[in-house]
């Protein structure tokens, strides 16, 4: 897992309007960068929803809101409609960042090898440093567990 105090590995991805959106876009905010398993599941719609719904009040703190997952565009596309999602969703189908912040997770599933996204939020500060890391969060919580710490730290 990587460590509070690094850089932030770098990407560049694509979002839902096949824009490539790079961490270094961001340089002088915070940046929450979540990782979630997969669009219009039951847990990552809930997770979504959270940071929908807290979108204003990260706005407020200036903090970006960056959610990135295997999907491809054209279901950040649907998935983005389907639940009027104000944030950034980044496409990882070829799983580099996945990959750079150690979310996957070797599993099974029906028998089959399967590559799982641990569902994981970075914070990063304003100079690309890792800030705090959430893991295993509770898809109900994570947008509130980060607000709370960013207005207990500011």
């Amino acid at each position: 897992m990587l460590e509070l105090g690094i850089k932030a590995p770098g990407f560049s991805l694509l979002d839902k309007d096949n824009n490539i959106v790079s961490l270094r876009d961001f340089s002088g905010r915070k940046v929450v960068l979540y990782f979630y398993p997969k669009d219009n599941t039951p847990g990552c719609t809930i997770q979504a929803q959270g940071f929908r719904d807290a979108y204003k009040e990260f706005a407020k703190l200036d903090v970006v809101v960056i959610g990135v997952s295997k999907d491809s565009v054209k279901s950040h596309q649907k998935f983005c409609s389907d639940f009027e999602l104000p944030f950034i969703l980044l496409s990882d189908v070829e799983r580099k960042t996945l990959t750079a912040y150690e979310v996957l997770k070797e599993g099974s599933m029906y028998g089959k090898p399967v590559q799982k996204t641990l569902r994981t939020t970075f914070l990063i500060d304003e100079v690309g440093t890792i800030e705090h890391i959430w893991s295993d969060v509770d898809p109900k919580e994570n947008a509130t567990e980060i607000l709370a710490y960013l207005n207990a730290h500011r």
